[in-house]
């Protein structure tokens, strides 16, 4: 079964690349490169012995997204192709509603024209801003966003919803991602940032490795056992089997119409600082760091509950957060 992948080429696309490969199905990759490496595609065959099919173009085209449909006669697409900087969405707001809002659109128009029924959507668990009681679950109220990111995360969600409302014949998953570490345990795939890394762990690395001098927690004094931000960290193999997962769940699905979200996370919440010191344990390296002051747009806590999606998907993430940081380490060493 040919299932298209945007963004492919990414952090979690490769990864799930190779999670649908080797789950018997026959991934094709749709990535213009904007935001990854060419060179993923070479890990991705050092990995799975076989090159994946990659088309390296948008979503934006109809006519694109017709043509792939019909050569490689697509069954199902996972959505990942998206702008994703937080900073970055603040400063350029019209650029991130155009990539991450127009272009799900003009997919989901083809994907109705073609008769291509399954999505999965990369969705965050931004979403939820800063929760009222923790774990927070499919049912904890969406909040206003705190960053255009989020927003079009938000937006999507409500797009996806309202089409399969109006009974468009299309069958959809949201997955609500916490926060994906890691790389492959093969070193030949893992995340790429461009230029400042936007997530923690990379920044951590980069550090380690020497390639940046220090590395700033931001902020001490949140109301949390250590003072420092929590977060639930998650493998990203965890979260590329995820979507395998939900992709079976939907193929299985009689109902020609059908919607659902699911929290994608370990159900662990783990701090700024523990993370930190997970890292000097596993890796023996001391890390230079300091503490800044708290950084505008970021919550205190949040994890998930995960009850859901181990009942309906059969899901559970199940590597630890210290084989995600030796694999995220032995990725930069070898970089």
């Amino acid at each position: 079964m040919n299932i298209l992948v945007t963004g492919g080429a990414g952090f979690i696309g490769s990864h799930t690349v190779v999670a649908l490969a080797e789950a018997g199905f026959t991934p094709i990759i749709l990535d213009d490169f904007s935001n990854s490496e060419a060179g993923v595609i070479d890990g991705l065959e050092s990995i799975l012995g076989f090159r994946p099919v990659t088309y390296t173009e948008n979503c934006h085209n109809p006519e694109t997204l017709r043509r792939i449909f019909r050569d490689e006669k697509i069954q199902g697409i996972i959505h990942f192709a998206a702008f994703k900087a937080v900073g970055e969405s603040m400063q350029k707001p019209l650029e991130y509603y155009d990539n991450n809002v127009g272009a799900l659109i003009v997919l989901l128009k083809t994907m109705q024209e073609c008769h291509i029924p399954h999505l999965i959507f990369s969705s965050s668990c931004t979403v939820y801003g800063e929760p009222d009681a923790l774990p927070v679950t499919e049912k904890t109220p969406v909040k206003p966003a705190f960053s255009v990111y989020g927003n079009t995360k938000q937006i999507g969600e409500e797009i996806l919803h309202d089409t399969v409302s109006a009974g468009i014949p299309l069958k959809i998953i949201a997955l609500r991602y916490f926060n994906p570490i890691g790389a492959h345990p093969s070193a030949a795939i893992g995340e790429l940032p461009r230029g400042v890394p936007n997530n923690l762990v990379p920044f951590i690395t980069q550090t380690a490795a020497g390639l940046r001098t220090s590395l700033t927690v931001f902020g001490d004094d949140y109301p949390t056992p250590d003072g420092t931000c929590i977060r639930d960290y998650i493998h990203v193999l965890d979260l590329a089997e995820a979507h395998v997962a939900a992709l079976s769940h939907l193929m299985k699905t009689t109902a020609s119409s059908y919607y659902d979200i699911f929290n994608i996370g370990t159900g662990q919440g783990v701090s700024v600082m523990e993370l930190i010191k997970s890292f000097e344990r596993v890796t023996g390296v001391s890390l230079n760091y300091s503490i800044g002051p708290r950084r505008s747009g970021d919550v205190t806590a949040v994890y998930a509950g995960v009850e859901k999606s181990e009942k309906v998907l059969g899901w559970k993430a199940t590597r630890s957060m210290d084989q995600a940081l030796v694999d995220a380490w032995r990725w930069q060493v070898k970089g």
